[in-house]
């Protein structure tokens, strides 16, 4: 499993970061972070994730 994020779509709202916070986190400005192959386990949370994401700038390849 792959998470790509459009980073020129990403407004970083922190939705992502609130729906899966062991793939996507917000840094000390504010800025995401995340975690691009992260374990298989996650799938559910990453794709909350998606689901959460205000400008679908959130993609997963598998």
């Amino acid at each position: 499993m792959k998470v790509v994020v459009d980073m020129t779509l990403c407004q970083d709202h922190g939705q992502c970061a609130i729906a899966a916070p062991e793939v996507f986190r917000m840094d000390e400005d504010s800025k995401l972070v995340f975690d691009a192959e992260p374990d298989g386990s996650l799938s559910d949370a990453v794709q909350d994730a998606i689901d959460v994401c205000p400008v679908q700038a959130i993609f997963l390849e598998r």
